[in-house]
C-alpha cells in the first residue's frame, strides 16, 4: 500500500433528520442524512407521505381526487 494517498479513517457522527445519532467509522466527518433505520418506512412499518406539495398533490388538486376516488363520486355517495 502506498503511503500518503489514502484518506484517514476516523470515528464519525451520523445525524438523521428524525433526531437519531449514530457513531460509525468513515473517511468523512459529521454526516447528515434525511432517513435512517429508525424512521424509514421499510423498517418501521409506518408509511409517511414525504411528497407533500409535489406532483401527486398537484395531480389530486387538478383532477379532484380524494384518496383514490373523484370528488364528484364522493359527493354523490354522501347524498
Amino acid at each position: 500500500m502506498k503511503t500518503g494517498i489514502h484518506p484517514n479513517y476516523e470515528k464519525t457522527t451520523i445525524n438523521c433528520a428524525c433526531g437519531a445519532t449514530y457513531e460509525v467509522g468513515s473517511t468523512k466527518k459529521n454526516v447528515r442524512v434525511d432517513i435512517c433505520a429508525k424512521c424509514h418506512p421499510f423498517f418501521t412499518g409506518v408509511q409517511k407521505i414525504i411528497d407533500t406539495g409535489g406532483r401527486v398533490e398537484r395531480f389530486r388538486q387538478k383532477y379532484g381526487y380524494i384518496e383514490g376516488e373523484k370528488k364528484e363520486e364522493a359527493s354523490k355517495e354522501a347524498r
